[in-house]
């Protein structure tokens, strides 16, 4: 993947005496969407904001690698949409962006000819000489999303950048971020919606109360995780209830007339697990494959509590 774009090493942050990040070490690679994910409270603004230099980090260091120069931040290198908006209301949408434009050192003209490019790819081309404050939260979200890329930069952070959109929306997202990346741009995607984010990233950085929970591929993630999700559709099935409920590999059984869902140790041999099955019913249907991202984050926060109680 080459060298990191963005190297973070040992950042930690308190506030009195709770600490918000507690040793957070990820690198974000060339080309990649990488997300740092995790539920509210976690950790992943206030560990944006010190990528950013907005918040001082008590201990670690961040350093960048944009433009072939390894360093501290080049912030006409860098685009960010931050969780808190921060338009002005007041002002029309084609003044902000070209402004916000010029701030990275894009000229007023080419600003100009970028944001209203930009305005038709988001259907607000009508809204261009309307003010911020007369746009609904959705129509602001896209404003804020093209003024963090309209300077076109290397590396891009997204901190909740779904957050208030609707599902139509929230695709057209998905689909302008899947666009940066194939221009070659990296992408560092914060946000709890696991499901979006899951279709989006190649490696992910999950996070919990300041602490790294899972970091990796989410394929890697899957595929360490110690168990699999199965869904079983069948007839015949009446001494299958019983069988199921007797192995102490299955997990959380659902099942009814017809089917079943549960999970079940990935050290099992599946193999012989679907022998046994056809013993107890006629199985018309077999899904087996690894639970979801939410899934396998919420269980390993629950499992780690466990440990430390």
């Amino acid at each position: 993947m080459g060298q990191p774009v963005l190297s973070v090493r040992g950042l930690r942050k308190s506030f009195g005496d709770k600490v918000v990040v507690k040793d957070v070490s990820f690198d974000v690679c060339p080309g990649e969407i990488f997300g740092v994910l995790g539920p509210n409270g976690a950790g992943k603004t206030t560990a944006i904001r010190m990528i950013m230099g907005v918040m001082m980090p008590d201990q670690g260091e961040v350093n960048f690698r944009l433009n072939g120069k390894t360093g501290l931040l080049d912030k006409t290198k860098l685009g960010y949409l931050p969780e808190e908006r921060g338009l002005y209301d007041n002002v029309k949408v084609i003044q902000t962006l070209i402004y916000l434009g010029e701030l990275k050192g894009v000229s007023t003209a080419e600003a100009k000819k970028r944001a209203l490019e930009w305005l038709e790819v988001m259907n607000l081309v009508e809204y261009a000489e309307s003010k911020l404050e007369k746009l609904s939260k959705g129509m602001q979200q896209k404003i804020q999303f093209i003024a963090s890329v309209l300077h076109r930069p290397d590396l891009v952070l997204l901190d909740e950048p779904f957050s208030g959109l609707d599902p139509i929306n929230q695709d057209l997202f998905k689909e302008l971020i899947r666009k940066l990346q194939g221009e070659g741009i990296t992408i560092l995607l914060s946000a709890h919606q696991m499901s979006v984010v899951e279709e989006l990233c190649n490696r992910i950085f999950l996070i919990d109360k300041g602490e790294e929970i899972l970091y990796g591929t989410v394929q890697g993630i899957k595929d360490d995780y110690h168990q699999y999700s199965v869904n079983l559709s069948f007839t015949q099935g009446e001494a299958l209830h019983q069988f199921l409920t007797l192995l102490p590999e299955v997990k959380s059984l659902h099942i009814t007339s017809e089917k079943a869902d549960f999970r079940i140790s990935s050290s099992f041999d599946l193999n012989d697990f679907i022998n046994q099955l056809t013993s107890y019913c006629h199985l018309e249907r077999v899904v087996i494959q690894k639970p979801p991202l939410h899934e396998i984050f919420v269980n390993t926060v629950r499992e780690r509590g466990m440990k430390n109680v």
